[in-house]
């Protein structure tokens, strides 16, 4: 009888194929390469081809492949970084490394950017946009974003650390604009055992200066031909991830299923506003890294949930970026950012949990509400 349904369950992750990770580890130590080299090498041309770009450069993590990415692309003091609010605070750290100034636009009804509300936060001064591709969905209208970009001259960059695997009319995320930003944290859809990250891009002069700086601005031969910085993914990470690569699709598989399931059990509630099902014919492809509901009476029920052996999670501690403010962003108004955090709450969601787990889910969610 299930009495507790964690988060997310690190240790099943590992119990699930432990003999197989082992092994894993065992090559990598007898190898004596541990930093770059074949097996990140192997890791890096499968994934590009995976998402259909030409060139993948592992990275130590996805903060490391926005920063990077916005680097090479020469996006700077001065500049302004149109992106969103609701993310994990990594994205709008890297615009502000780099020297830029994010600029927000509000979200749509499936919590990504609001893409029409683009054109009208350009100035002479933005340089690029960040759409952030949340909770392994693509947002909607990328095209007439890639549109918009490319009439104003303006550098499109996707951070896609939520979304490996997601597609938009048939085209993986990461892959619309000049390089797609990816993380291998653990509990993402495909996750290393530890930091690490990739960046895509299918432009030969920028995948070329990436491998550069990320190895402390040093080229193939070893000289150090400009200012880089340390961002290395490791040789455990990148077999790890090539074999879990190869899994990926039956793990995204699964899902859907259990994204289904939540729809199934829940969408009768009119307290709650769901994620689109999973749809086998429909301009979006999603992943579901997270399954993330709006709720009436959230906190009431994650207390609920929390009493009956239930863990839930509020997104990014119940804020956007813009809400907390020792960043200085409290100026800002997004209403439809704002009203969601008040009731936004993610359900647990991985490959592992069990139909009892999810059923068990659903039951005590039903009985708040009922």
């Amino acid at each position: 009888m299930v009495k507790e349904v964690k988060f997310f369950d690190y240790p099943i992750q590992f119990k699930e194929l432990s003999h197989a990770y082992l092994r894993i580890l065992e090559n990598v130590l007898e190898s004596g390469c541990y930093i770059l080299g074949p097996a990140v090498e192997e890791f890096e041309n499968k994934f590009a081809e995976y998402v259909g770009a030409k060139y993948a450069i592992g990275v130590g993590n996805g903060t490391d492949a926005i920063l990077l990415a916005l680097y090479s692309a020469g996006v700077g003091r001065g500049d302004e970084v149109v992106t969103v609010s609701h993310t994990f605070v990594a994205t709008v750290e890297a615009i502000k490394f780099v020297g830029a100034k994010p600029v927000f636009v509000d979200i749509a009804e499936d919590h990504n950017m609001d893409v029409e509300q683009v054109k009208h936060a350009l100035t002479k001064r933005t340089k690029a946009v960040i759409p952030v591709q949340l909770n392994g969905r693509v947002c909607s209208g990328m095209e007439y974003l890639r549109d918009i970009t490319e009439k104003y001259g303006i550098i499109l960059i996707e951070d896609a650390a939520q979304a490996i695997g997601a597609k938009y009319k048939g085209k993986f995320a990461g892959t619309f604009g000049l390089a797609g930003c990816f993380s291998f944290y653990p509990a993402k859809v495909l996750g290393a055992f530890g930091d690490a990250g990739a960046i895509v891009t299918d432009d030969e002069r920028i995948a070329k200066k990436l491998r550069k700086i990320r190895n402390h601005g040093r080229n193939s031969n070893g000289n150090v031909v400009a200012l880089g910085m340390n961002s290395r993914l490791d040789s455990l990470h990148a077999a790890v991830l090539t074999y879990k690569l190869s899994m990926l699709d039956n793990s995204i598989k699964r899902r859907r299923e259990i994204a289904r399931m939540y729809h199934e059990g829940l969408s009768d509630l009119p307290c709650l506003k769901l994620p689109p099902p999973p749809v086998d014919k429909s301009d979006h492809y999603d992943v579901y890294q997270n399954y993330e509901i709006e709720a009436e009476s959230r906190d009431s029920l994650k207390k609920y949930c929390d009493k009956r052996g239930v863990e839930t999670a509020l997104p990014w501690g119940g804020k956007g970026v813009h809400q907390f403010r020792s960043l200085g962003f409290y100026k800002v108004k997004l209403p439809r950012t704002e009203n969601f955090f008040k009731e936004a709450l993610m359900l647990p969601i991985y490959p592992q949990l069990t139909n009892e787990q999810v059923e068990y889910v659903i039951e005590t969610i039903r009985e708040f509400y009922l």
